[in-house]
This record gives C-alpha cells, structure tokens and sequence, in this order.
C-alpha cells in the first residue's frame, strides 16, 4: 500500500488544518500520478532513477511506493534551495529523491521515491499571480515534484521539458485539472 507522510515547519504548524493540505486529496494526487506513470512503464518507458537492474518495471510497479512532503515558509524555503540548488531565493517546491538502489528497495520490499518541500508562501503567491486556484496549483507542483522524484528534470533542455509538461498535463487530466501551461 502507498503511503504519504506530510509535515509542516514549526512557524507553519497552523497550515495542517488548510483543505489544500487534506492528506486524502494529496494522496490521490500521489496515485494517480503513479497510475500514469505505471501505464507507461509498462509501454517501455525508462525512469531515469530507477533502471530495473535487480528488479524488473512489473516488481517495481508492484511494491508499494511512499512520499514524504514538508511544508515550509519563504526563509527556510529560501535556504533550503540555496543549500541544494544555488539559487538565493524561495522556489515553490524542491525534490529530493531518496537514491535507493533497486537492490535496497527489493530488500525493504518498497520503494521510497524520496522528499518534495512545498514553500507555502511561495505556492500562495504564484497561484495569485496567475490566476490559479491554490489548490489547482499545489496539484500541479506535487505532480512536477513527483516526477523529479522520479528522475525526470525539465532543466536538461527543450525535449525533457516537453516530455516532463506532457506527463504533467496528463496526470493533471486524470484529476480534472486544466493544462497548466495555457
């Protein structure tokens, strides 16, 4: 069974109680991106963190997955993506894949696809700006999170983010969300 664990900063405790944050809606957000992605792993598709050396795509897609989130405000998000990317100022949402070998995912009879960080503030803010429901747009980035979990990374040029936007709209799709790019 897939699990999620969701925390939140201590300056951000209050945050829990928001409907954007329901663990059951995030949950099926998980899902259905894991659903999407399963149907095109069994199409042929290669997921660049996990290669299937000691574990086959069907063993993969078989065991259950977990996903640990973190909600956090514009300061530690501001340092967090400092210390990971380099970059001096707070981004809506980091991924830090776990890096288990198949082998140790066999072993724990799991895969742990690793963390996203969500900076609330940031979140907020660029849902404002353009003209998104909050919600709507957290979907989004927990999707575009899940998938840099995955190994996916639209930085490495104009066909991974085509492909990575392609993934996202669809997953998007599943749960009634517009394209996010229109």
């Amino acid at each position: 069974m897939n699990k999620m664990a969701i925390s939140f900063a201590d300056n951000m405790a209050e945050l829990a109680d928001l409907p954007i944050y329901d663990e059951q809606k995030m949950m099926v957000i998980f899902i259905h991106a894991l659903a999407v992605m399963n149907e095109k792993i069994t199409h042929g598709l290669v997921l660049p963190y996990f290669q299937f050396d000691n574990l086959t795509a069907q063993n993969w897609m078989n065991l259950p997955k977990s996903l640990d989130i973190y909600v956090c405000g514009a300061g530690e998000g501001r340092e967090l993506n400092l210390d990971a990317r380099g970059k001096d100022y707070a981004t809506n949402i980091l991924s830090y894949p776990s890096g288990l070998s198949d082998e140790m995912c066999v072993m724990m009879n799991a895969v742990p696809l690793g963390e996203l960080v969500i900076c609330h503030d940031v979140v907020v803010r660029e849902a404002s700006e353009q003209g998104k429901k909050t919600d709507e747009h957290l979907a989004h980035l927990i999707t575009h999170g899940i998938l840099h979990l995955l190994g996916f990374d639209h930085e490495l040029g104009q066909d991974e983010q085509d492909e990575m936007e392609g993934f996202e709209i669809e997953i998007l799709n599943t749960l009634g969300i517009h394209n996010p790019y229109e």
